[in-house]
């Protein structure tokens, strides 16, 4: 196994046309486990702990462009105001030394289903930035995923960032499992609100080939709120309106039964979490000073 590591941006893209095989790791959180449990030994591998560049984030466009290699614990730290969706999520990941290592990057580069990071991010609409000598292209969230942990990512290229508005609404996300933290998720999901568009968004984890979203369920839930007028009334959500999103969002999600839980029983865990979770960011809204 060849051991890669390259100081800069420039010399990590070309060590990587190089060497399309080489497996990028940062935290190595993903990637050791399965090397460790030999699953997984690949012919190379590139550190990318010394180019400072990824781990730094910025405003960009209106947006925030995240750096791969920003890491959980300062994502919840120093970002958990502006993307609070994501910053629960990342709260549930491991332990605080993983999430001291770990880095949304590499969540999105092993593309897991289960991947904590990602119904937030499906549900705040984020792009991808990936990277390779040839230029530089953005890969908007939904279209990311492309199968069991695979991704759009080409074999020559590398994840630079991660784009995302900053919360304009309140946002949640909630997971089910054998614990809070430190644990795979049997299901997860995700709610944004957008008071300013009136949309809300949607993210759902670990129950379905890819990560997923719900659009049945976020057009439901728009036309209710924009009906009822209650962006502008604040008014509560009718229990039937919460169980009917909830519904549609267990609909959107493709499940299977493994050792972690049936597809029935991902399907109803996911019904109680949507309604849950856009209750409390309903709720957040409404009540907010």
């Amino acid at each position: 196994m060849d051991f890669l590591q390259p100081t800069t941006w420039t010399e990590a893209l070309q060590m990587k046309a190089a060497h399309p095989e080489a497996v990028p790791i940062a935290g190595g959180t993903d990637v050791m486990v399965e090397i460790n449990l030999d699953r997984r030994r690949p012919a190379a591998i590139m550190d990318l702990t010394r180019i400072k560049g990824l781990a730094e984030w910025e405003r960009f466009d209106g947006m925030l462009r995240i750096g791969a290699g920003v890491t959980y614990t300062r994502l919840i730290d120093e970002l958990g105001d502006r993307l609070p969706g994501l910053a629960m999520a990342s709260r549930t990941v491991g332990s605080p030394q993983i999430r001291n290592r770990g880095t949304v990057g590499g969540n999105l580069g092993t593309a897991s289903p289960a991947g904590d990071a990602h119904p937030p991010l499906l549900a705040t609409d984020a792009i991808v930035e990936l990277a390779s000598t040839s230029g530089t292209r953005h890969v908007a969230i939904h279209e990311f995923f492309t199968g069991p942990k695979r991704n759009a990512m080409r074999k020559d290229e590398l994840i630079a960032a991660f784009l995302v508005h900053p919360a304009t609404g309140p946002q949640q996300f909630s997971k089910v499992g054998t614990r809070n933290a430190m644990v795979i998720a049997v299901c997860s999901f995700a709610v944004s609100l957008d008071p300013t568009h009136r949309s809300v968004g949607t993210g759902i984890g670990s129950a379905g080939p890819t990560p997923l979203r719900a659009p049945r369920a976020e057009h439901f839930i728009e036309d209710v709120l924009l009906d009822e007028d209650l962006w502008n009334r604040k008014a509560e959500v009718s229990a039937s309106a919460l169980k009917r999103f909830g519904d549609l969002v267990a609909r959107a999600a493709k499940p299977i039964d493994d050792v972690r839980g049936t597809a029935a029983y991902r399907r109803h865990a996911l019904a109680v979490l949507a309604r849950r979770c856009m209750t409390w960011a309903w709720n957040d809204y409404r009540l907010a000073a």
